[in-house]
Formats: C-alpha cells, sequence, structure tokens
C-alpha cells in the first residue's frame, strides 16, 4: 500500500498536480507524503488540517507542530480547521492560526467543510490574516455549496476545493442515464467520464479539486481532466442529467 502511494503521488507531481492534501485525521499519510515529496518541497503546495478536538489554541500550535515533524518541512502553504463542531471557540483556533502564520510555520489559513455563517464568524475572528480556501464536498450528485457557498467563497476571494470529486462509491455507471450523459460529453473531446466530472468541477477560476488516487493508473486519468473547457451544450446536459440541489444541504462531514 505505502509502495502504490508513493507511486501514485511521485506521478501526480511529475504530472503537474503539486496540490497535496493530508491532515492529522489520515493515519500514516503525512509519513507518506514526506517521502515523496523530499527534495521538491518548493514544489509542491501542501496542506494539513487539524481536528475540531484539538484546535484550542495551544492544541491548534502543538498540533501543527506535530503534523510539520511527520511531513518533515518547516512549513504548510495551508492550515485547515477539519470541521467545526464547536469543541473549541473558533477566536482560540483563529488566534493560534494567525500566530502560526507569524512564526511562518503556515503561510495561509484555510477551514474545511464551513457553510457561510461559520465561515463569516471565522473571518471575523481573524485579526490580520484573512481565509483563502473552504474545502466542501462537491461532486455532480452533491452541488449544494452552488446555492449560497460558492457565490459566497467567490465574492470574498476565497477559494473553493471540493473533496470526493467522484462521490462516495456512487460514481453513475455507464448503463446509467446519468453515465450516459458523461459519456456522451466524453467522446466529444476524447476523454473519459470522470475526467468529464473533474472538468466540470474546476470550470470556475474559483474552483479547485482534490481527487484521491492510489493507483497511478488513475492518476493519469485524473490528470486529464484539466487542460480543455466544457461547452455550453455539455454544461446543459450535464445540468439536465444532475440538476442544481434546490436547498443546501449540511457540511458536517470529514
Amino acid at each position: 500500500m505505502k509502495r502504490d502511494g508513493l507511486e501514485a503521488l511521485r506521478t501526480g507531481i511529475e504530472l503537474g498536480m503539486t496540490h497535496i492534501d493530508t491532515a492529522e485525521l489520515y493515519t500514516g499519510a503525512e509519513e507518506i507524503i514526506a517521502e515523496a515529496i523530499r527534495g521538491i518541497r518548493s514544489k509542491i503546495f501542501l496542506v494539513s488540517k487539524v481536528l475540531p478536538s484539538n484546535a484550542s489554541y495551544k492544541g491548534t500550535l502543538r498540533t501543527c507542530d506535530a503534523s510539520l515533524r511527520r511531513l518533515k518541512t518547516d512549513y504548510l502553504d495551508a492550515y485547515l480547521l477539519h470541521w467545526s463542531s464547536g469543541s473549541h471557540p473558533i477566536g482560540e483556533t483563529m488566534r493560534a492560526m494567525e500566530e502560526l502564520v507569524t512564526a511562518g510555520k503556515v503561510r495561509c489559513i484555510g477551514v474545511s467543510n464551513f457553510d457561510v455563517d461559520r465561515l463569516k464568524q471565522a473571518q471575523r475572528a481573524l485579526t490580520r490574516d484573512k481565509i483563502i480556501c473552504d474545502q466542501v464536498i462537491y461532486h455532480l450528485r452533491s452541488r449544494a455549496i452552488e446555492n449560497h457557498v460558492l457565490p459566497y467563497c467567490e465574492s470574498q476571494n476565497i477559494a473553493v476545493v471540493g473533496y470526493s470529486p467522484f462521490g462516495q462509491g456512487d460514481f453513475p455507471s455507464s448503463g446509467s442515464k446519468q453515465g450516459k450523459a458523461l459519456q456522451t460529453i466524453a467522446d466529444r473531446h476524447g476523454k473519459t467520464p470522470r475526467q468529464v466530472a473533474l472538468n466540470f468541477l474546476t470550470r470556475r477560476k474559483s474552483l479547485f479539486t482534490i481527487p484521491k488516487a492510489g493507483k497511478v493508473e488513475h492518476v493519469r486519468e485524473n490528470s486529464g481532466g484539466t487542460g480543455w473547457k466544457l461547452t455550453e451544450d455539455d454544461l446543459k446536459l450535464i445540468d439536465g442529467a444532475f440538476p442544481p440541489a434546490g436547498k443546501d444541504e449540511p457540511l458536517d462531514m470529514l
């Protein structure tokens, strides 16, 4: 497993996929990443996350230091609160985040699974720095962020980083109506349905996505999701097959 993960990471980096996302929650992942980025740290945009249970003022500082040791680096490009649970006041967490920026251990501050109200609370808690991203679930069958989170983030110059871009084990099968719609678009562009999905989920400047891939062949396929553009007809077909959410969904997810 470790060998496959290393090979997949290194292949992705070679293909220009240099945004690497991890967290203290992902047991063993930071150590594997440390090995994968050895000697090329400056080429990587490295992100880790603190668990809400550890996100007190002192806990955030301590947890960040532990991640840095495991990653064998002296800074993170972005450090995120993994989700908001009320375990500790957001002011404590953000105060620690700003201290980490001042110390040079963190370059940018972010959050994950935050709705608009929580984003505003985090923003108010900061005194100098800004929230640069909100990492949220976003895939073709889960488009609720398009209602409020995405518009608000765009108004605030906050990047939206979508995780689980292929869903959670429920990517449309080739024989389904949705799968056929994706295949029609894929055939137009000489791509695969998963590449179509990735392209849609990064179709705006504010949108990024972090597809998980443990095998080299999947990494190579993912790399083909960018560098080309969906047409208006493609977008209409996607909207027809995957209607935008009519209401918000809770963002308290991992």
